[in-house]
């Protein structure tokens, strides 16, 4: 380990006075699969806002009827909007994770709410129908309040083993 302290000193922090020092790759292992999950959640929801956005246009921006994500998913530029935020929401709350459960919280009742209203007004040309949602989009949605609820219950056990094993090291 002094080895590695000599040859990348960057990759070493000191917290405080008396603390023991930890690398990068300790820091790492430390953390939760619902972070992780979260992580990876709101990276791919901004991926798909951006890309909705190649796709839409900003025309029709709560239009009732959208484009097409990927054949499945019926998107307008409004939802687009949404799905950046959902995404950078997940990236700016994927740490610590207590931050991470709260995005977790905030995944699961904002898609189920949207699922519930998407039983009312998916697939129709009506203006309530104001983020474009088709069949597919509930299922999506469904999906997505069960990954909000895993990263919001995701027993914290796991976490603290990693760090008594990290410890012990």
């Amino acid at each position: 380990m002094h080895l590695v302290r000599h040859l990348a000193p960057w990759r070493w922090n000191v917290q405080a006075k008396g603390k023991q020092l930890t690398t990068a790759e300790d820091r790492t292992t430390t953390r939760h699969p619902a972070q992780w999950l979260a992580l990876v959640i709101g990276a791919t929801y901004t991926l798909v806002g951006l890309i909705g956005f190649a796709i839409t246009g900003f025309s029709g921006f709560a239009a009732p009827e959208g484009e097409l994500l990927l054949g499945i998913f019926e998107i307008n530029p409004l939802h687009n909007v949404v799905h950046l935020a959902i995404g950078l929401a997940g990236l700016a709350l994927w740490k610590p994770l207590e931050r991470a459960r709260l995005y977790g919280w905030l995944l699961a009742a904002g898609y189920g709410l949207t699922f519930l209203y998407g039983l009312f007004v998916a697939d129709s040309d009506e203006p309530a129908n104001f983020l474009a949602l088709n069949q597919g989009d509930n299922w999506l949605h469904v999906f997505s309040t069960l990954a909000g609820l895993a990263i919001a219950l995701w027993p914290a056990r796991q976490a603290a083993q990693a760090r008594t094993r990290t410890a012990r090291s």
